[in-house]
């Protein structure tokens, strides 16, 4: 009876090492041949038998065992109907929502705030606009503003003015639903400069980028049906 578990155990061992030795020779294949992935971070085998995942941070690739051939799009499961890559993607550039430094961030309080949500907004932005009406018809949830002055120079004035603000909240609201333009404030704004750098480490390029309690984000302006759907899905983030 003890043949068993040391058969077991011994097959682990060859999968374990045939596994090392694929991973080994798709890097060293790929790298040879396209100068742009000399740095893979990872690979790893997907559901489709003989077709490997090549991860460059969040940029991801298909490739055969040998590395012979390379692929860039979407792999779909037809059966349960999933994007396998988005999927993926959407695992990869999870946020920690507890981790998030909401002292740098302003709160908006629609109804009871028992529901979660953090944006990154630019005051220039015409899309995040669009999402503060939407936002209108949302109840019952506490948004975590950060300011994320990316699109222009101005931004970073109107951020600042409003960011320096006695009423954070209500300059925000005032410009965004009602044209109302922030007058002209001082203060530390250092806050600022760490939302900035956060959004680079989370690889935030776009606004409104929405991240909801259970670590998903959303990048661009999506409605209040869409909003109230995800915000159901990721429940308060104590999962």
């Amino acid at each position: 009876m003890k043949l068993v578990p040391t058969l077991l155990g011994a097959s682990a061992l060859c999968l374990g090492l045939n596994a090392l030795a694929q991973d080994s020779t798709i890097r060293k294949t790929l790298a040879e041949r396209i100068p742009q992935l000399q740095q893979i971070d990872e690979v790893r085998p997907t559901p489709m038998k003989g077709l490997y995942e090549v991860r460059i941070g969040t940029d991801l690739f298909y490739t055969d065992a040998q590395g012979n051939y390379l692929i860039q799009g979407e792999l779909i499961d037809t059966k349960a109907r999933r994007n396998l890559t988005e999927d993926r993607l959407n695992k990869l550039t999870a946020v920690d929502f507890q981790a998030l430094p909401l002292q740098d961030a302003f709160t908006i309080v629609h109804g009871k705030g028992e529901r979660k949500l953090a944006v990154f907004e630019d005051p220039n932005c015409g899309y995040c606009k669009r999402f503060e009406k939407d936002m209108q018809n949302v109840d019952n949830v506490t948004v975590y503003l950060f300011l994320y002055p990316i699109l222009s120079p101005d931004s970073a004035e109107k951020s600042r003015n409003i960011w320096c603000a006695k009423d954070r909240a209500g300059a925000w609201q005032d410009f965004m639903l009602r044209d109302k333009t922030p007058a002209a404030a001082s203060c530390d704004t250092a806050a600022l400069q760490r939302n900035l750098a956060l959004g680079r480490k989370h690889k935030i390029t776009g606004t409104p980028t929405l991240i909801f309690a259970d670590g998903s984000r959303v990048p661009g302006a999506v409605g209040a049906q869409e909003v109230e759907k995800r915000l159901a899905e990721a429940g308060n983030g104590t999962k």
